[in-house]
């Protein structure tokens, strides 16, 4: 019989760095020999691909919709019966995934009543509960200047929405903490002094 998977999930305001620590993170899995998989939300699911399109303003859409596709995005992302993150967990593959519903909550939960949305994600909450989430802190004046470097934004990245959605997070980790299991992990100027972080985070689920 094989080992279930475990669900790693990082979080972070937009610029926080999480997608490549991510990466990182899953090569260095990989060289441990733990089967590892990356993906992220929005997928490339027509799901995912709608809401790409809201989010860098090639279409319009009411924030409620908007609230919703995350959610049933998310569904597909972890039931689908061929490519479902369930599915590869219990091949015995780790699953990083950057973002889920916490994502909605500080995001979308801002914006719409943050009491629907989660009700909206109650089935994703109660079923795919990530083995931990790593939030990457950042402040909102460093993300703005590394979105600045980028040199494009979306739709939800001023100043003003990254500074309510970063608090907000950090109110959703105080509410939810007797339920989840969240690692806060500084992101430092030094990359490789993150990575050494998130490491030490992530080793009790694997026993190195």
């Amino acid at each position: 019989m094989k080992t279930k998977g475990k669900f790693i999930v990082f979080e972070g305001i937009d610029g926080s760095g999480k997608s490549t620590q991510l990466k990182r993170l899953c090569t260095y899995l990989s060289e441990q020999g733990i089967p590892c998989a990356a993906t992220c939300e929005p997928t490339h699911s027509p799901f995912g691909t709608l809401l790409r399109a809201c989010l860098t303003g090639e279409l319009d859409s009411d924030e409620r919709a908007i609230a919703a596709l995350f959610a049933a995005d998310r569904l597909d992302h972890s039931f689908n019966r061929e490519t479902g993150i369930r599915r590869m967990l219990e091949e015995g593959v780790t699953v990083l995934c950057d973002r889920f519903y916490f994502s909605s909550f500080a995001y979308n939960g801002g914006l719409v009543p943050l009491e629907w949305v989660i009700s909206l994600n109650e089935v994703a909450r109660r079923e795919m509960r990530p083995d931990l989430t790593v939030y990457i802190e950042l402040s909102p004046e460093e993300g703005m200047r590394r979105l600045a470097r980028r040199g494009r934004t979306e739709r939800y990245e001023s100043f003003e929405r990254q500074a309510a959605v970063h608090d907000r997070y950090l109110a959703l980790f105080e509410r939810f903490r007797d339920t989840e299991r969240i690692a806060i992990v500084k992101s430092d100027a030094d990359k490789d002094v993150t990575q050494a972080a998130i490491r030490r985070a992530v080793a009790p689920l694997f026993g190195l």
